[in-house]
Order: C-alpha cells, then structure tokens, then sequence
C-alpha cells in the first residue's frame, strides 16, 4: 500500500508581512491546515485522490479567504467568472468549467462534466445548464461577493489596473498575488489527481480565461509520474503548458519531480516573465512546492502525520 499523501495551495505572491497582523496569518494557517487535515481523513479511510482533491477544493472555494468560490473578485464589469479544473491520473480523465457565474463550487461542475460527459471543458451558460442537469443547485451571483472584493475593484477601476488579487491591506499585494486554488493527492492504491479553481482577476476583461481550467496548463494528474497545481501568471503558464512539463521532463529528460519543478518554476517560467508557483506531488510519494515568487499559500501532509503549513519563504515546507 502507497504512503498516501495529500497537498493544498491558496495561491503565490509577493507578501507584505509587515501588514499581516499575527491574528490574520493565524486565519490563513488555521484554514492550510483543516483543510489539509479534511483531505488527510478521506485518503486514510481508503478514499480516493480524486475524491481527496475535490474535496479540498471544495473547501477552498467555500473559504472566503481564498479567491475561488465565495470570495471570488469581480470582472471590469463588476460580476464574477468562475473557473475549474480536475483530472485523474489513473484514467487521464478530465473535466474543467470556465467562466460560470451560478455554480457555488466549480470544481463540483468540473468533477461532473469529468463522470458524467463526452467533453473536457464545458463554458459559461453551457456548463451551467448541464451542472443543474446533474444535480447542482444554481446560486445567485451575489453569493460569490464581499465588500472586500468590491472595494478591490474599485480601487482597481480608479487605478486602471487588472490586479491578481489582495490588496495592501491582506498578506499578499495586488499586484503580485495570483488567486488560484488547487489540490494535488496520491492514494493508497498508488493514484493520481489533481484539481485547481479560481476566481480569476480584479478589474479582467469580461471572457479572459486563465490556465487553472486548462488541462495540461493550470492543472494535470498521470500516475506515470506526477500530479500538478499551478498558480501563477495564467498566460504565461498557458504558453509553456507549465503543469504537463514537470510531466514531460520527468519522463522524456528522466528528471527527478525536485529536479523538474525547479526547471519549470525557477528558470522557464522567469524567462517569460512568469511568477507564481505549483504544487506536485509524484507516484512515489514525493512532495514539491516550489514557487519564485515571495510566498504562497500551501500546505502538505501524509497519511498520520500533522500538517505542514506555510505561507512565507522562510517556512520551508
């Protein structure tokens, strides 16, 4: 039986400690760590890494902290787009959903465009109407909205700017934090999966896309070797396929994950401009969380171990 093990990030970016009050940072651990420990519980009762990172997710998008789900930021247009992706590693099934603005967890819609249709990646009102199709209960838009995200956008209208996500007054700036979700698992049985969510960006065009739903982008899972999370500047992990290189250099190059994800996120991804970071976890087990940018927000843990919880450089995890 496979140590089966389970991790989580809530985004990257370059952190303003010195704005972060001890009460606050002790919210965003509090919240790494029930939600590691939620995907833990379901990995040692024999779950599978599917179910463990959709469920973490899950939980991601219904904490306000993070910008997935409730709590997500607003569009130019002052509403909110949604968007999901999960993948199997035993199967290569995947199923994502973009640009939703009525499906209170995405990553559910995801997980059912995955087991219950022909497609991939579903959009907008189309994915919508198959969600309730299947079972999903549509929300009003207002559900994803709090003043703090509105404020964001005003501040972000005022400004001219598209921001990634919290403003100076949160533990990472506006500029430079990249507001996506994400869950990477392997199970007991020795599979793979990973699944990312996001809110997108303040003050985006209306329609932009990012690569969290993107297979092979934001988000890739193949027992052959890795499962992968990313978070970061979307297009630019759009235009290097960032999740399936660690992928690809781990089998055609014979890379190490360590190795592979210091490639990517060190040196590949900065050469375009990329920040941000990812979160990998490989069919032997192996954990990599490498970002370039100051922080993220992640969090790890085996099967009977405790969390391992972190959002600054300076708490290796």
């Amino acid at each position: 039986m496979t140590k089966a093990v389970i991790a989580i990030h809530g985004g990257a970016g370059a952190l303003t400690r010195a704005q972060l009050t001890p009460e606050k940072e002790q919210q965003f651990i509090r919240a790494l760590s029930a939600i590691v420990e939620a995907g833990q519980q379901i990995l040692e009762q024999g779950g599978s890494a599917l179910d463990a990172v959709t469920e973490a997710v899950r939980l991601l998008e219904e904490c306000p902290l993070f910008n997935a789900g409730i709590g997500s930021v607003f569009t130019s247009e002052g509403r909110h787009e949604l968007d999901a992706c999960v993948m199997d590693g035993n199967s290569l099934d995947a199923g994502a959903v973009a640009g939703v603005s009525h499906i209170r967890n995405p990553i559910l819609a995801a997980r059912l465009v995955l087991e219950n249709s022909p497609h991939v990646l579903m959009i907008g009102e189309g994915a919508e109407r198959f969600a309730v199709q299947q079972g999903l209960e549509p929300v009003a838009e207002t559900l994803f909205s709090t003043e703090e995200r509105y404020q964001q956008l005003l501040r972000a209208r005022e400004s001219q700017q598209t921001l990634l996500d919290h403003d100076g007054a949160e533990p990472i700036d506006a500029d430079t934090k990249f507001g996506t979700v994400g869950a990477v698992a392997l199970d007991k049985r020795g599979n793979l999966a990973a699944a990312t969510s996001t809110g997108g960006m303040t003050n985006k065009l209306p329609g932009r896309v990012g690569d969290s739903p993107l297979v092979g982008a934001g988000c890739y899972a193949n027992n052959a070797n890795v499962a992968v999370s990313c978070t970061g500047t979307g297009e630019v992990f759009i235009r290097t396929l960032a999740a399936y290189d660690i992928a690809a250099l781990m089998e055609y190059a014979g890379l190490s994950l360590q190795q592979a994800a210091e490639r990517v996120v060190m040196e590949k991804l900065p050469a375009l401009g990329g920040s941000g970071g990812m979160i990998a976890i490989d069919n032997q087990g192996n954990v990599a969380l490498p970002f370039n940018s100051e922080g993220m927000y992640r969090g790890f843990g085996f099967v009977g171990d405790a969390p391992n919880v972190g959002i600054y450089r300076d708490q290796e995890s």
